[in-house]
């Protein structure tokens, strides 16, 4: 949430982020004077009991009111808003108890927005005092909020405790126009320019002029609020990237709100190609034939560890390329940071632990492959904020019970160096053991692996950018802790979009929710077109069914409203059904939480749709699940702008001719199987994969197969992704292989995968296979027309792009053709050092042998612009079956 930065007549302020007290008063005997804009204006709340719902607080009887459902969670906010109808500057406000109500204090806070959706806080939230006062009718007792002007649409109540801790409730909001505030705005900003640079596009302008004095800058992208920077700052640097053209402009806003007309606009062009040439001294590894003669085994020289030489030539041809066209991978884009532990303050005995690859380690499953170790008492980790939060999560490792089932602890959290509160850990969800493909939850079954879990906190305030929170193991945590990371965000609850439109269940059981499911469907008026589910904790266990119609399902935002499995219970399957006569559906701002111990093939997908289309999912956060999503002949699905995490399987699998799907701005963390994936199967009807587009997705700590998975089809996109850090898997893999499934290999039109980063990748699985970066695995079905541009491979666990081939009776099948690789860096391949070492150490890799009766690959691929370096050895093919060409 931004926070507006707004200056009242009371002298209160927001200043470097922190709201100070705004002045609460009894109102004034002039305040009759003035027009009163909440009179008969519409209402909604978060709950409301029978009988008394938001439209009594404007409705001007104080004998009436608006009371919060004896159902509502204890201890969530309760809000109740109304909407003025347009934008106004708001001198005051006033809350209005019901009449005969005695006197009494209510926490509570004021925010506005312009759109019913986004809202800023408009003062502080804190204890207020609630008095009597002869204007008011039998003397209701009121309190009045000076806002000095501030403008806005929708006033909301944000009540976090009601009377002795009972229902939040008022009877009238009274809301008065500023009449003297300045309504004056700063002039545009002036000649505003843009330059290209490694971390963006860099704007800057010339200042606004103001008589107050400017106090914010917001900056526009395509019409679209980018962000907003502080008056004194005449500079910004965007690192979003695009394809396409951006257009920038930038407007001034002064302390009441004011703000400026556009400055001129500057235009991002997209980078063009740019290539930068190898000198011809540079010496060439004997390893990699120029074009048209191919590399080929056996007996092909293999290349031995690059020279420095080459080294500096790949490092300048890496830098020039990123300066010139879109860095490859950057992944998607999401409102929260994450801070590695390892480059935290340490304090106490903390201690860092790494880098290793080992499964099982503590280390070897952390991201980066380090974390911090709090065992004895003081022991802490501290991190800086590097933006306003209200939210912590963090990814943690604490020991399962002897007998396997996990352990309950906290970690106590402070903020500023002061104890704010201890966050909750379990480790029911982590603890694997045994055999790699289908391990179990007991000890006994053999070694362990996926170790670790995440845990969230909701602060009891926002902490300012350049806190600090701290992580520490005190007298009453009485375990041994591991921390990998923490995670940065400041989460904005969201209003119903239509109160009119959408229905509102009427408590938080999961017959509440399918009743306002039912009810819309039902409704022949055609007036609902929704389900809003406000703030609160949603007990479900079993599949919540949309069908009939379309409907559009609406949370308050993922941290807080909130769907969770019975805690008494294991793997239930909980989630969504659709059917096809569902098609133009929505369900957008909710978590689900599972209960999920291990994986169970078949259930435990939370959106589990088959011939369905034109759906879309928006702004989902899923944990303890086995999948977020399984499609099966699904069209033009969006699955975007949604947080995946610890999971027992595919985050999101399209399969069975689904087409024209959309997966944009994702980002999975510890998936069980593929994090991405699509799956050429037909035996769930359907027929070709195709026209479907992956983009901006960021996939980390896979702890079972790979980031990103392509298993047939045609014409199908994949760019602009991050993969980092799989424990066992590949990065990516393009296979066409069918499983043992009826199944379409890849088509004749292109596959796709683009503008990809893989960082930290591979590992062994399937009875000691050794996998890369990328594995191309032709199989059981035509392997063909690949097409892979703009990728970086670094520091792989063993290879970075190994080519395989599947036989059957000892024949080979499919082989890899019409595959082109372009723009494809690979560094830091050396030698393992464990078991798997004679299979490790490759930048390119045509496997003769990876494991009995299977081998050597079979086929021809062509690299165009490849870089190598830092590799123990650049190419092994040592086969005569397969071809690695490498053009100029």
């Amino acid at each position: 949430m931004r926070l507006h930065r707004w200056r009242g007549r009371a002298g209160a302020a927001l200043v470097a982020g922190t709201l100070l007290p705004l002045a609460m008063s009894a109102p004034s005997a002039s305040a009759g004077a003035q027009d009163q804009l909440a009179d008969g204006q519409p209402a909604s709340a978060s709950s409301a009991r029978d009988g008394h719902g938001a439209g009594e607080i404007t409705d001007g009887d104080s004998g009436t009111y608006w009371e919060s459902s004896a159902k509502a969670t204890a201890g969530t906010p309760q809000w109740v808003s109304t909407d003025l109808g347009s934008t106004v500057r708001v001198g005051k406000v006033v809350l209005n108890l019901p009449a005969g109500d005695g006197p009494q204090k209510q926490t509570l806070k004021l925010q506005g927005s312009t759109n019913g959706r986004d809202f800023t806080d408009l003062t502080e939230a804190k204890s207020r005092t609630f008095r009597a006062s002869a204007r008011t009718p039998k003397a209701a007792r009121t309190t009045t909020a000076d806002l000095g002007g501030a403008p806005t649409r929708h006033i909301r109540v944000l009540i976090t405790a009601g009377p002795g801790g009972k229902s939040a409730r008022l009877a009238g909001i009274e809301v008065y126009a500023d009449r003297h505030g300045d309504a004056t705005a700063p002039t545009a900003p002036g000649g505003l320019k843009q330059s290209a640079s490694e971390s963006g596009t860099t704007l800057e302008w010339q200042p606004a002029e103001d008589a107050k004095g400017v106090t914010a800058y917001d900056v526009f992208a395509d019409g679209r609020l980018r962000t907003s920077v502080a008056g004194d700052t005449t500079t910004y640097t965007d690192p979003q990237r695009s394809d396409e053209p951006v257009t920038y402009t930038v407007r001034a806003r002064d302390a009441m709100g004011n703000q400026s007309a556009d400055s001129d606009s500057v235009t991002r062009k997209p980078a063009g190609p740019f290539r930068v040439s190898e000198p011809a001294s540079t010496p060439s590894s004997a390893a990699v034939e120029r074009a048209p003669v191919a590399a080929k085994g056996p007996g092909a020289p293999s290349a031995p560890g690059t020279s420095a030489a080459d080294d500096a030539v790949a490092a300048e041809k890496k830098k020039a390329r990123g300066k010139a066209q879109a860095a490859a991978g950057e992944g998607a884009t999401m409102p929260y940071s994450i801070l590695e532990a390892e480059d935290a303050e340490l304090g106490g005995g903390a201690a860092v632990l790494g880098p290793n690859r080992t499964i099982g380690d503590l280390a070897g499953e952390a991201s980066g492959r380090r974390a911090v170790t709090l065992e004895s008492t003081g022991d802490s980790v501290e991190f800086t904020t590097d933006r306003a939060t209200n939210t912590l999560v963090t990814r943690f490792s604490i020991p399962d019970a002897p007998g396997g089932g996990g352990i309950d602890s906290t970690l106590n959290v402070y903020v500023d160096g002061t104890l704010h509160k201890a966050i909750d850990l379990t480790s029911k969800y982590a603890w694997l053991y045994g055999a790699e493909a289908s391990p179990g939850n007991s000890p006994g079954e053999g070694d362990p692996r996926h170790i670790y879990d995440e845990a969230q906190l909701m602060l009891d305030e926002t902490v300012p950018a350049g806190s600090t929170v701290k992580l520490q193991k005190d007298d009453g945590n009485d375990s041994e802790y591991a921390i990998d990371f923490v995670s940065f965000e400041e989460a904005t609850e969201a209003a119903n979009p239509d109160p009119e439109t959408y229905a509102v269940p009427d408590g938080f059981t999961h017959q509440d929710v399918q009743n306002a499911l039912d009810e819309v469907r039902m409704d022949t008026t055609g007036k609902l077109v929704g389900v809003y589910l406000p703030a609160g904790d949603y007990e479900t266990s079993s599949k919540f069914q949309v069908y009939g119609k379309a409907v559009q399902v609406v949370g308050a935002g993922p941290w807080f409203t909130r769907f969770h499995a019975p805690e008494g219970q294991e793997n239930t399957d909980i989630g969504f059904r659709a059917d096809a006569d569902a098609q133009g559906s929505s369900f957008a701002g909710f978590a689900y939480f599972g209960n999920y111990t291990s994986r169970i093939d078949g259930p435990g997908k939370v959106f589990d749709f088959a011939n369905v289309s034109d759906i879309t999912i928006d702004n989902i956060w899923n944990e303890h699940m086995v999948c977020l999503y399984w499609g099966a002949n699904t069209d033009n699905i969006t699955i975007k702008n949604s947080r995946i995490r610890n999971m027992f399987a595919d985050g999101i699998n399209m399969t069975n001719g689904s087409t024209d799907n959309l997966v944009s701005n994702n980002e999975a963390r510890a998936t069980g199987d593929d994090s991405f994936a699509l799956f050429s199967a037909i035996d769930a009807g359907g027929a070709d994969m195709k026209d479907n587009v992956y983009e901006n997705l960021t996939s980390v700590l896979t702890w079972r197969a790979a980031g990103l998975a392509v298993y047939g089809g045609y014409d199908n996109t994949f760019r602009n992704i991050r993969i980092a850090d799989t424990l066992v898997y590949s990065g990516i893999t393009v296979s066409s292989l069918d499983f043992g499934y009826p199944m379409n290999g890849f088509g004749p039109g292109p596959t796709t995968l683009e503008d990809i980063s893989i960082e930290r990748a591979g590992g062994h699985f399937w009875n000691g296979q050794t996998f890369p970066g990328i594995w191309m695995f032709s199989a059981s079905k035509v392997f063909q027309n690949i097409r892979v541009n703009n990728v970086d491979i670094v520091d792989p666990t063993y290879s970075g792009i190994m080519f395989q081939t599947n036989y059957v009776g000892g024949q080979a099948e499919f082989p890899v053709a019409d595959t082109i690789l372009t723009d494809v860096s690979i560094s830091g391949a050396q030698k393992s050092g464990d078991e798997y070492d004679d299979k490790s150490g490759f930048g390119l890799w045509a496997n003769e042998m990876p494991e009995e009766g299977q081998g050597p690959a079979v086929g021809e691929v062509t690299f165009r612009n490849l870089e190598l370096s830092d590799n123990a050895e650049d190419i092994r093919n040592t086969t005569d079956t397969f071809t690695i060409n490498v053009e100029e």
